[in-house]
């Protein structure tokens, strides 16, 4: 079963990307280092509840 993920920028706390992650596989929460067009730079993405 696929779920929606909210990732947030841990710099600026901006929402910017959604992805679908297998929440059977993957329990803890996903850590992405990602493009952030607030902060212009690539910065960690978590995600959220």
């Amino acid at each position: 079963m696929k779920k929606k993920a909210i990732l947030v920028c841990t710099e600026c706390l901006s929402r910017n990307y959604t992805v679908l992650k297998n929440a059977r596989m993957n329990t803890e929460r996903l850590e992405l280092r990602k493009y952030c067009k607030h902060c212009k730079k690539h910065t960690l993405h978590r995600e959220t509840k």
